[in-house]
């Protein structure tokens, strides 16, 4: 279970939006807790991957991901996950998110259909990395 508030994942549509028809991508910042996630902060990121390849695939550039890291330590916070859009496709991981995924982290894939935000899902990478599972998304209240 990931708890995410209304606002953040109004946030992370907004990004898919503003990105398309490229990928967007983020970190979520937040605590582990009771099992399950609670977000706390989105951190929008640029998507590094060449021009050619941002409609259906998105990099994180080392650099920016340390950068989030210090940030969320900075403020008492975990990466407790990802997300990233899906332009004109499903909000299903691919292969090719299983094959560069961890696992312990949530992934929220939306799906943005002619630019607009649509289904916005979440996953959760079995232990072995053979699969992922969808992740109840709990919407809460602003803190």
């Amino acid at each position: 279970m990931i708890a995410v508030t209304a606002e953040q994942l109004n946030a992370m549509r907004a990004h898919g939006e503003a990105d398309y028809p490229y990928e967007c991508c983020g970190l979520m910042l937040g605590r582990f807790a009771d099992g399950g996630k609670q977000v706390i902060e989105t951190y929008p990121i640029s998507n590094a991957r060449e021009e050619e390849a941002k409609r259906n695939r998105f990099l994180i550039r080392p650099e920016e991901l340390m950068r989030g890291e210090k940030y969320a330590r900075e403020q008492g916070f975990d990466v407790v996950g990802f997300y990233h859009s899906h332009p004109d496709d499903v909000a299903v991981p691919s292969q090719y998110d299983l094959e560069h995924a961890w696992p312990t982290y949530s992934y929220v894939v939306m799906a943005v259909a002619k630019g607009r935000a649509a289904d916005l899902r979440s996953w959760e990478m079995e232990p072995d990395r053979s699969r992922f599972n969808a992740e109840e998304i709990v919407s809460e209240a602003q803190p």
